[in-house]
């Protein structure tokens, strides 16, 4: 049955709608959260029981993403999955969408989580998106170092699959520093990709309906630490209208290409000649775009939401600027403590427009994402000055 073949999924009061999501996290906690507050309930498949998502979902399957009984059940119960990582088994929703609908299905999940299909993907998608990614090369082989060609280098060696957050990836100058980091990857099969000038990352989040329509949400400006996301600036301060307007056709004509049903986040570097370079997408909500929740008329969730159950897309207009503030676990930690202690909340709460979200993880780690604060202001100058008095408070190098 094709996508256009399946009518809506309404709410229902008497004989409530099941929705189902693989993976337990708090994209997934925030996903059941919309999906509940627009009427419908939720099953989450997860093999942790103590999962961010599975502490709001009415019903919680606990098991491994690739058992068969655990997947048919769910198939089961509801009328349509989606997934919150794209590291699940693309056979698994290649399975589930056999037995109900699926959004993303199983191909587009495949191709966001293999860095040499993706980066096939948006070559071939390049003549219509308008951009490419950067100069690459697979790297399976000893024989592959000696074959990098010189303007390859420096570059970054990242892992194929299973790398997000920085993990699996090494920064290299030469053919020697090639091999030691393929060594040290187990020699795994990765992917070389030569290091540009880059002046700031952009994220373009976008959303597609199982019948053809599609909606972009405005361009947001990302500042990165040790690899995890630290703040994300919407509007963009540096993101020109041209810059954004061509980001926002790429991501367009990519999510059409690949036929997409859900929410999409593509990754884009702008280079220090403001030229465009595609990086990565997420099939799914993204961490830059949680500041929909509290910014933007529809959020990110509520999207997915209406992308899965075949409803007419929501409106993506912000109506605030805003600034979203990742925070970890070492904001639980003194300089110098072993021992967590609870950070500050209620002066990060009395800063106006400040929108706390906590992820329900009892177990504060450093490095580990625990929530995020978005500040939303009449201007966003005044959003930031706020951002700056939170990361005070919680004792966070400001940006600078």
């Amino acid at each position: 049955m094709t996508d256009s073949q399946y009518p809506p999924i309404l709410p229902a009061a008497k004989k409530a709608a099941w929705l189902g999501v693989m993976g337990g996290g708090q994209l997934g906690r925030m996903f059941a959260q919309a999906a509940q507050a627009m009427g419908y309930k939720v099953v989450v498949l997860e093999p942790s029981r103590d999962c961010p998502a599975g502490q709001v979902a009415e019903r919680m399957i606990d098991a491994g993403y690739s058992e068969g009984a655990a997947l048919a059940e769910l198939a089961a119960q509801c009328k349509a999955v989606t997934t919150e990582f794209e590291n699940v088994p693309a056979d698994s929703m290649e399975y589930l969408g056999t037995r109900t609908f699926v959004a993303p299905n199983a191909h587009c999940v495949s191709i966001a989580q293999d860095r040499i299909a993706e980066k096939r993907f948006f070559v071939e998608s390049a003549p219509l998106s308008g951009v490419m990614p950067a100069p690459h090369k697979v790297i399976a082989s000893n024989d592959d170092i000696d074959a990098i060609e010189d303007q390859l280098l420096p570059g970054i060696l990242k892992t194929v699959r299973m790398g997000y957050d920085g993990k699996g990836q090494v920064r290299v100058r030469t053919r020697d520093d090639v091999r030691a980091a393929f060594a040290e990857m187990g020699q795994v099969t990765c992917l070389l990709e030569k290091m540009l000038p880059l002046a700031y990352e952009v994220s373009v989040l976008t959303a597609r309906g199982a019948d053809g329509s599609s909606v972009v949400y405005p361009i947001a400006e990302n500042v990165h630490r040790d690899g995890i996301l630290f703040t994300t600036t919407v509007p963009g301060p540096n993101v020109s209208a041209e810059c954004a307007q061509k980001a926002q056709d790429a991501a367009r004509a990519i999510v059409q290409q690949l036929g997409y049903v859900g929410v999409l986040c593509i990754e884009f570097f702008v280079l220090t000649d403001g030229s465009l370079v595609v990086n990565e997408m997420a099939p799914r909500p993204h961490n830059s775009g949680h500041y929909t929740i509290d910014a933007c008329v529809t959020s990110q969730f509520a999207q997915q939401v209406r992308a899965m159950a075949r409803l007419p897309l929501g409106d993506v207009r912000q109506h605030s600027p805003a600034v979203m503030l990742n925070i970890l676990g070492d904001v639980w930690f003194e300089e110098g403590a072993d021992k967590p202690r609870e950070p500050a909340w209620d002066l990060v709460l009395a800063l106006p427009g400040a929108n706390l979200h906590l992820y329900g993880k009892d177990d504060p780690r450093r490095g580990r994402k625990m929530g995020h604060v978005t500040f939303v202001a009449p201007t966003l100058a005044e959003a930031q000055a706020q951002l700056n008095a939170a990361c005070a408070i919680l004792h966070i190098a400001a940006p600078v």
